[in-house]
């Protein structure tokens, strides 16, 4: 994410609200701000899947965009 993201972000998310308290009155606003980057980058990552084209089935490039959107992992 870069910086005009990140301000972007910050504003649709009325963090400017709270910009003057100190951090640790404000953890909830990080930890929203935190999981809307991820969220934000996860979905970019599975939209560049979605697009890539990889000479694999559509279904494959599908798959892995959910995958990615619900944040699954293989142990």
């Amino acid at each position: 994410m870069n910086l005009d993201e990140y301000n972007k972000l910050f504003h649709n998310l009325e963090l400017n609200l709270v910009a003057f308290k100190p951090l640790m009155e404000c953890n909830q606003e990080v930890l929203k701000l935190v999981n809307a980057a991820i969220e934000a980058e996860r979905e970019e990552c599975a939209k560049a899947c979605e697009l890539y084209e990889t000479g694999l089935p559509e279904f494959y490039a599908q798959t892995l965009a959910r995958v990615i959107r619900a944040r699954w992992i293989h142990d």
